[in-house]
């Protein structure tokens, strides 16, 4: 299908929904599940702050139905992007890079689309808010330092917010459906242990890849400090989900800056990101080629 931009608030959310293998629901149910979708995110106001339309976060879902449990009541995979500006150039950098596999709901055509702050609507509303405030807080962590904080606690309301009988039966949202899926995403942004990670995080973007255009040599130390406190992260909450989250949108780009490194730096921050994201330490070990 189409992607489907709208007129933003806070974001700027393309969507599209893909239907690979269908048997039970009419086509057209997910063309106005598509349409409903870009509405919510696009035309809910999610914060307090005034955003000019140039200042809107670019976000892109693509929600790909995996199973039909009826004709309306599905299973799907929620990929899910945030992009940030770079300032200086026209490089748009990533925030966000996360695939959600356990993403139940139901749906009748035209239904709407509803948040609820203090409440629980439905699973796919409650899932899409939840993600629209993780997208938020990374992209105000990566402005000031843990500027997000507001906006990650109100994913977690969210979170919370998810009837029990409701969690049982939609998996996602509690620490015994997993390591790797919501509670954990917002338990880790939380946690103290990973307080570092939330410091890094401003420091990679605002202090490192913002001065780059004007002195990309201490934009590259700012950077590599950064990565040393995600390692310190990484062995104080070994195995941490947000550390995943980090490689899987910044694997490629941290071997793309430091490429063109010095030799020492080179050889650290293979180090590190081996230790990180040790299934593609062939990956990071192109940085010295």
């Amino acid at each position: 299908m189409a992607w489907l931009p709208a007129q933003a608030q806070e974001l700027n959310a393309s969507v599209s929904v893909n239907t690979p293998t269908l048997s039970l629901t009419d086509p057209k149910v997910f063309e106005t599940l598509e349409a409903s979708i870009s509405q919510f995110l696009n035309n809910q106001v999610w914060t307090d702050d005034e955003y000019k339309p140039e200042e809107r976060i670019k976000v892109s879902i693509t929600l790909t139905i995996a199973e039909e449990y009826s004709a309306n009541t599905f299973k799907a995979d929620l990929a899910i992007q945030a992009v940030r500006p770079v300032y200086g150039s026209s490089y748009e950098t990533a925030l966000l890079s996360h695939i959600d596999r356990e993403v139940t709901f139901t749906y009748e055509q035209f239904q709407p689309l509803e948040y609820a702050r203090n409440g629980y609507k439905d699973n796919l509303s409650q899932i899409l808010s939840y993600y629209a405030y993780i997208a938020i807080g990374m992209d105000y962590d990566s402005f000031s330092p843990f500027g997000g904080q507001p906006y990650f606690q109100t994913a977690q309301e969210i979170l919370n917010n998810v009837p029990s009988n409701v969690q049982s039966s939609n998996p996602g949202w509690r620490s015994i459906d997993g390591n790797r899926n919501r509670y954990w995403i917002i338990e880790n942004i939380l946690s103290p242990r990973v307080r570092p990670y939330r410091q890094a995080m401003y420091d990679y973007h605002r202090q490192a890849l913002d001065i780059m255009a004007e002195d990309v040599e201490a934009g590259r130390r700012i950077m590599l400090q950064a990565l040393e406190e995600l390692n310190g992260v990484n062995q104080v909450y070994p195995n941490a989900m947000i550390i995943q989250m980090f490689t899987n949108a910044k694997g490629s780009e941290v071997v793309d800056i430091f490429k063109r490194g010095t030799a020492q730096e080179k050889n650290r921050v293979v180090q590190i990101m081996s230790k990180l994201d040790p299934s593609n330490a062939q990956k990071y070990r192109e940085i010295r080629t």
